[in-house]
């Protein structure tokens, strides 16, 4: 194994919340068959067990796939079911605490809102990327700040970890933000309230390759 992780950029996939851990498990795989680059393990219930179950059913479910698990906020759970990196958010672990325990293998990332600042001191202190948004309007975190495309012109030749672009991110608008430095886009909505899962990875994807071919 390398001696430490890196962030693949692409589709990052954040997973909705339910209780149905064999519903939740069939909609990340059809993304994964889609391509996404990554996954997130987002869930906010208080229930513990579940939560566990999910995040160690979604890592034994990411790994023959090559991509990486990555949990949200939850150090003790990332730690415990053996995910492949932790996300931080403003209120959660310090990134120097999340290196300490999960070590250097790890992938470790960094909410930063709309601050090029904060993104700069996650740098510093060996985040493996950064999360700037909301860019649009979200229907996870409708009340949520709202990032500028300029943010991410000005973040791209400062930070020199992945720039991770979240919030409202569609097929119609997420062009703009590869065109302004995004390395990769976060998506929940764009992915898992479609019709056909496999089919949205596939077609954010192509944004990418589009991307490379210019």
């Amino acid at each position: 194994m390398p001696d430490s992780a890196k962030f693949p950029g692409g589709v990052y996939a954040i997973t909705p919340e339910t209780a149905d851990t064999g519903y939740l498990l069939a909609q990340v795989e059809a993304a994964l068959a889609g391509g996404v680059a990554a996954v997130q393990y987002r869930d906010k219930s208080g229930d513990v067990a579940r939560r566990h179950e999910q995040a160690s059913e979604l890592v034994a479910l990411c790994r023959p796939f090559g991509v990486p698990l990555i949990v949200n906020d939850d150090l003790r759970l990332a730690d415990l079911c053996d995910a492949d990196g932790i996300h931080l958010g403003r209120d959660d672990a310090s990134l120097r605490e999340a290196r300490i325990i999960l070590g250097k293998r790890k992938l470790i990332g960094a909410s930063c809102y709309q601050s090029l600042e904060h993104a700069l001191a996650a740098q510093a202190a060996g985040a493996d990327y950064v999360a700037f948004g909301s860019f649009f309007a979200s229907p996870t975190k409708p009340a949520a700040g709202r990032a500028g495309l300029d943010l991410l012109r000005e973040a791209a030749p400062r930070v020199h970890v992945p720039l991770v672009a979240i919030g409202g991110i569609t097929l119609t608008n997420a062009p703009a933000l590869l065109d302004a430095g995004a390395d990769s886009l976060a998506v929940l909505s764009a992915l898992f309230d479609t019709p056909d899962i496999r089919a949205a990875a596939r077609a954010l994807n192509h944004l990418f390759e589009t991307e490379s071919e210019q």
